[in-house]
Parts: structure tokens; C-alpha cells; sequence
């Protein structure tokens, strides 16, 4: 298949595990440069809010009482104190999600290149990290699950988002000599039996043929789901570098290389991803496609953006760290 011919430059795993640190301070910077209420405003458009039992949010009444020395001033009901003649304060629900589910596939195809020269596996653990980071800055729990044909593994985790980090690094330290089994994947998510837990699957833009759609769109209509799809090298467009295939490292003759045959994958690719996109549009759900950590953070701010805008929360982009960290109000931008 020629979409195949995507592996490592030189048929091996090459790459830094610690490589990236620029995008990694840029996902730290956004998430605790925004305030609160814009993070979880952000998320909760992104996957349809919900009620929970947490205390200190805004919407549904959960108790009211009298004011006590110690309570925060903005708790205040001012039309319930009047009715009462004293302070009262009062108790709402917030909407939230309490779960957040990462599913990393870490299948051998995982080791494509992109046209930055990372991996795939690279970008979309990135685009993992940006979702951590605000989703742990509004106090969800999270479950990484790492999967390919040989086994899916949910990965224990407990902490804030550094320790988010180390264990997302210590899972990705293998081998990466198994093929994906992306039907597997897919039939774990559909067992997931909350159905306020936002989904999070990072793959490439292979993994998801025909069957795929049909069964991402089953889960998109009974989770929130967001995909993190990464865009691999094509390697009819590589005349500057020696793309091998993934799993045989086989490298692809000088003379196949073409605009012409550059053009066909290039309408291939781009028919899937509008099929992809049109099926989790269909179910409420996110598609943020890239082909490298920094055009992946771009996309996951320019998708905060867009909903929060759909939402009449703000009419104002969601500014980058850089150009915020000025005035380190980044919640007051949005």
C-alpha cells in the first residue's frame, strides 16, 4: 500500500524522548497562563458539559446557607440574602467532566515521519499533553491506555501534570515492534461505560479506513470524543530525504518520486480526513489534525478558540503564551 512507505528515514526508531521542549513549555504556559473558568469553559465545549457533585460552580443550586466568617464574598446570593434579610450563601453544581480517557496508539506504524522530521508517535503524544494540561488544571482524572495488536495497557497515573509527563515518557520508552490493532482500540473505547468521559484517541491519519469511521462514529454518539490525527511525510513530496517503509525498510526508488504521484496521495489523504471529520462532526465531536508539534499546538488553540466563540464566551482569539506571558492574565484575552 503506498500510504505504507511513511516509516523512519532509515528504517529505524530514531527520535529524543526528551525532544520538543519548546512545545512542552508552551503547553505548560497555556495552561496555567488561562484562568479557571476559561479552561473549563474551553474543555466543556469541546465535549458537552455535564452536571457533577462538586461544590463552587455555577449552574444548578445544590444547598443554601447562612453566610459564616471564612466564606468566600463572591459565594453570595444577593437576590436569596435579600428575600432572607441576612447573607446567604450559595452552593451550585458545576459542570464538568470527572474522567478524561487517552488512548495512545503505540503500534510499530507509530514510527512514520512527519514532514518536521518527528515521529508520529511524537506529535501525538503532544497532543495528548495539551489536553492533560487543562484537563488536570480542572481536576479531572485521567486514564492512559497504550495499545497495539500485541496488548492495551492502561497505565497507572496519580498526580498533577508533571507527573502526567514522566509516565507518558515512561510508557513510550519501548520497543514499538508490534503493528497497530485499531479495531481493538476502538472496541475498548466503546466499552467505556461513562458516558460523560471525554475520549481522546491520538493515531495517525492511516489507522482509520472505512470500518474505523463506522465505529468511531457509534462512539461519538455515545461519548465525547476528540481525535488527535497525525499527518505522516508523504513520500512522493520527499525529494530532500530517504523514506523507508515502517516495517521492512525498504526505501522508495529516486524515480517514483513525482508531483504527480504526489498529488494522488496527497487528494487520498485529504478525502479521508473530510470523511473522518464529517463522521465526528455528525456525533458532536472534535477532529484536530496536524503534521507536527507546533502545527498541533496551533490547532488544539484555534479549536479552543472556535468554541469558545460558538458559545458567546468570547469574541477573542486564544492569544499564544508568548504573547501573553506580558501581562500573565491570559484568562482576561479570551
Amino acid at each position: 500500500m503506498i500510504d505504507g512507505m511513511t516509516g523512519t528515514e532509515n528504517g529505524s526508531i530514531a527520535g529524543d524522548m526528551t525532544g520538543g521542549d519548546a512545545i512542552r513549555r508552551k503547553i505548560e504556559a497555556l495552561a496555567t497562563t488561562l484562568s479557571l473558568p476559561t479552561v473549563r469553559r474551553a474543555l466543556g465545549t469541546l465535549e458537552g458539559e455535564h452536571p457533577s457533585h462538586r461544590r463552587f460552580g455555577s449552574d444548578d443550586i445544590m444547598d443554601i446557607r447562612p453566610y459564616e466568617p471564612g466564606d468566600e464574598a463572591r459565594r453570595i446570593d444577593w437576590h436569596t440574602s435579600a428575600r432572607s434579610g441576612r447573607p446567604m450563601v450559595v452552593h451550585r453544581q458545576r459542570r464538568v467532566t470527572s474522567r478524561v480517557w487517552m488512548l495512545m496508539d503505540t503500534s510499530r506504524e507509530m514510527t512514520g515521519s512527519c514532514e518536521s522530521g518527528e515521529m508520529a508517535w511524537q506529535v501525538a503524544a503532544n497532543g495528548l499533553r495539551m489536553f492533560a494540561a487543562l484537563s488536570l488544571r480542572r481536576s479531572d482524572d485521567i486514564s492512559l491506555v497504550c495499545a497495539d495488536s500485541a496488548s492495551i495497557t492502561r497505565v497507572p497515573f496519580h498526580g498533577g501534570f508533571a507527573q502526567f509527563e514522566h509516565t507518558l515518557d515512561r510508557a513510550l520508552e519501548r520497543p514499538w515492534d508490534h503493528p497497530r490493532n485499531m479495531d481493538a482500540l476502538l472496541d475498548y473505547a466503546r466499552r467505556i461505560n461513562d458516558r460523560n468521559a471525554l475520549i481522546v484517541l491520538a493515531t495517525d491519519e492511516h489507522a482509520l479506513g472505512e470500518r474505523q469511521l463506522g465505529a468511531i462514529h457509534a462512539i461519538a454518539r455515545t461519548h465525547p470524543m476528540v481525535i488527535v490525527d497525525v499527518e505522516t511525510i508523504n513520500p512522493f513530496a520527499a525529494r530532500q530525504r530517504t523514506v523507508a517503509d515502517a516495517d521492512t525498510g525498504r526505501r522508495l526508488p529516486a524515480f517514483l518520486i513525482d508531483a504527480v504521484s504526489k498529488r494522488e496521495v496527497d487528494t487520498h489523504r485529504s478525502y479521508l480526513a473530510a470523511q473522518l471529520e464529517a463522521q465526528l462532526h455528525a456525533g458532536g465531536s472534535t477532529l484536530m489534525r496536524a503534521s507536527s508539534s507546533e502545527a498541533m499546538f496551533r490547532t488544539f488553540v484555534r479549536t479552543v478558540s472556535v468554541t469558545l466563540a460558538r458559545t458567546g464566551f468570547s469574541t477573542h482569539p486564544v492569544a499564544p503564551p508568548k504573547a501573553l506571558g506580558a501581562t500573565g492574565k491570559a484568562g482576561d484575552r479570551l
